[in-house]
C-alpha cells in the first residue's frame, strides 16, 4: 500500500466514521454507507457470494472524487458494506476509479476499470483534450484483497478516430478468445460501442465500431452484453438524445438494442428499447448467476440533473442507490424485468382484495395486481406518486404540481400502451419500482414520503398486498 492509498484509506475511515440514520434509508437497496453513489461496477457472482462494487464518493453526498465501494450479499437482498476497494492512488487513475466490471474464471475475479484522468492546468474541453481513459486491471483471488493495478490500455492505444472519452469496459469470453466492450465518443460527436479481443485477458487489440446505420447520440456510456434464449442484447446508456420521442424522457436515456448476427462479426443493431420510462434510472450492467441467471441492476439516479441536489437525503449525508436486482427474461417473444426470487423469501404477511386496497404506515411492500377490467388502474402512493392508465397512456407522476414535497423537479413520465394486464409495485422506505404486463415495462423513481399509505382503485382487479421484513 503505497503513501496515497493510505492518505487516501485513512480519509474515507474517517468520513464513514459519521454513520447517518435517517428517516430514508432503503431496506432492500443497495446504497452507500455515506456521501455520494452511482454506477454499480463489477457485479458477479464468485465462490457462492454475490459482489457489488459501485463508483462511490464518501466524502460528499453531492459527489467528488470517485473510488470503488464494495458490498456483498447472499441472497441479492441484503448487502454488507466491506469497505473502500479500489482507490484513485496512481497516476493513471489519479481522479477516478470509474466504471467497469467483474470477469470470474478460474477462481480469479478479474476487475476491469476506467482510470480517470483530468488535467487542470491548460485550456481544455475535455472532450478532444484534457483528459485520459485508462483501462486497468486489477484482480484478486478471495474476492476481498486485490492485487497490483495493471495499466492495459491508454488512449493512444484506442482508434485514431475517437474523442478522450472511451470507458466502462465490458468483458466475455466466447469462442475461447476474450471481448471486451468500451463505450465511446468519436471526434465527429458520433456515439459507439468499441470492440476489443485478447488472448490472455491482457494484451487487448482493436477490432470493430458497432453502432446504428444513422448518427444515434454523441456517446454510449456502460456498454453491456449478454445472450438470453435466442436473443443478444447490446445494451448501453445513451447520451445525446434530443427532440421528438426524447423531448418527455430523462437527461440521458439506458436501453438496448437486439443484435442480430455475431456482435464479433457482422451484425445489426434493431432500434433502441428503453430499459425503464421511470424518472431515476441509468448505468444498467448485467451479470449471470452461477443457475444462469441473468440479473440487471442499474444506478437509481441520472448524471447532469441539477435537481438531486435537493434531495432531503443529502441532509442525512448519503444521496442515491441501487435499483433491486432484476432478472431478465423472455415472454411471448419481449424481453421482460421482474425482481429476483429472492425477494419472496422476505414477505411476513399477504392481504388479499378485489378492485381496491388501501394501508397505513407500511414503508416496504410487494404489490401484485391481476387481472385488470376495462384497462381502470389508479394507485395513489403516500400522497406523493400517482400510477394510472387511461386513454392508452400509463402514467407515473408526482401529485404535488410544485413537486417540493419530492425534491425532483421532474413532473411526469408515460408510455403509450394498448392494454394493462397486471402490475407489480416494489416500494421501499424512498423508492418505488412499477413493473407493467409482466416486467415489459418498467417504471422507476425515487420518493419521499412524509407519511406512508396506499391506495388502489382497480375495476374487478385481483390484489395482493405482501408486507415485506
Amino acid at each position: 500500500m503505497n503513501a496515497m492509498t493510505k492518505d487516501l484509506s485513512s480519509l474515507v475511515k474517517k468520513a464513514e466514521s459519521h454513520s447517518f440514520c435517517g428517516q430514508y434509508r432503503q431496506r432492500f437497496h443497495l446504497m452507500p454507507p455515506v456521501g455520494w453513489l452511482n454506477d454499480p461496477n463489477g457485479l458477479c457472482q464468485f465462490h457462492n457470494v454475490y459482489h457489488a462494487f459501485f463508483q462511490y464518493s464518501p466524502f460528499d453526498p453531492q459527489g467528488g472524487l470517485k473510488l470503488w465501494g464494495h458490498s456483498t450479499s447472499t441472497d441479492m437482498v441484503h448487502w454488507d458494506y466491506q469497505g473502500a476497494a479500489l482507490f484513485p492512488d496512481q497516476p493513471f487513475d489519479c481522479t477516478g476509479v470509474y466504471s467497469g466490471c467483474a470477469f470470474v474464471e478460474e477462481d480469479t475475479m478479474y476487475l476491469y476499470y476506467t482510470g480517470n484522468v483530468k488535467l487542470e492546468d491548460g485550456d481544455y474541453d475535455y472532450v478532444h483534450s484534457g483528459r485520459e481513459g485508462n483501462t486497468v486491471l486489477v484482480t484478486s483471488s478471495d474476492g476481498s484483497t486485490f492485487g497490483r493495478k495493471r495499466l492495459l490500455m491508454k488512449n493512444s492505444d484506442y482508434p485514431s478516430n475517437l474523442s478522450c472519452h472511451v470507458r466502462d469496459p465490458k468483458v466475455w469470453k466466447q469462442d475461447n478468445r476474450y471481448y471486451m466492450l468500451q463505450g465511446a465518443r468519436s471526434k465527429n460527436d458520433v456515439g459507439m460501442a468499441v470492440l476489443f479481443s485478447s488472448e490472455d485477458k491482457v494484451h487487448w487489440k482493436a477490432e470493430k465500431e458497432i453502432k446504428t446505420p444513422y448518427d444515434f447520440g454523441y456517446m454510449w456510456e456502460c456498454p453491456d452484453y449478454f445472450s438470453i434464449d435466442e436473443y443478444q442484447i447490446l445494451s448501453a446508456s445513451v447520451q445525446g438524445l434530443n427532440g421528438g420521442i426524447w423531448k418527455d424522457r430523462n437527461v440521458y436515456q439506458s436501453g438496448y438494442f437486439l443484435v442480430e448476427g455475431d456482435l464479433t462479426e457482422d451484425c445489426q443493431l434493431s432500434s433502441y428499447h428503453l430499459w425503464d420510462y421511470g424518472f431515476d434510472y441509468y448505468a444498467p450492467q448485467s451479470f449471470q448467476t452461477e443457475d444462469g441467471r441473468i440479473v440487471l441492476t442499474a444506478w437509481m439516479g441520472m448524471p447532469d440533473c441539477e435537481e438531486y441536489g435537493n434531495q432531503p437525503t443529502i441532509d442525512e449525508g448519503w444521496q442515491h442507490c441501487f435499483t433491486f436486482p432484476r432478472e431478465i427474461f423472455t415472454k411471448d417473444g419481449k424481453i421482460c424485468q421482474r425482481p429476483v426470487q429472492e425477494l419472496k423469501r422476505q414477505i411476513t404477511q399477504t392481504q388479499k382484495a378485489e378492485h381496491s386496497f388501501q394501508a397505513e404506515g407500511k414503508t416496504a411492500y410487494l404489490v401484485s395486481i391481476q387481472n385488470i377490467l376495462d384497462n381502470h388502474f389508479y394507485v395513489r402512493l403516500s400522497e406523493e406518486l400517482i400510477l394510472e392508465y387511461e386513454q392508452n397512456r400509463f402514467q407515473m407522476r408526482f401529485a404535488n404540481p410544485d413537486k417540493n414535497g419530492l425534491s425532483a423537479g421532474r413532473g411526469i413520465r408515460y408510455l403509450d400502451m394498448d392494454h394493462i394486464e397486471n402490475i407489480t409495485i416494489l416500494a421501499d422506505v424512498s423508492s418505488v419500482e412499477v413493473f407493467v404486463n409482466d416486467g415489459e415495462a418498467v417504471f422507476s423513481t425515487r420518493y419521499y414520503p412524509r407519511q406512508y399509505s396506499l391506495d388502489i382503485q382497480s375495476k374487478g382487479a385481483q390484489i395482493c398486498f405482501s408486507e415485506l421484513r
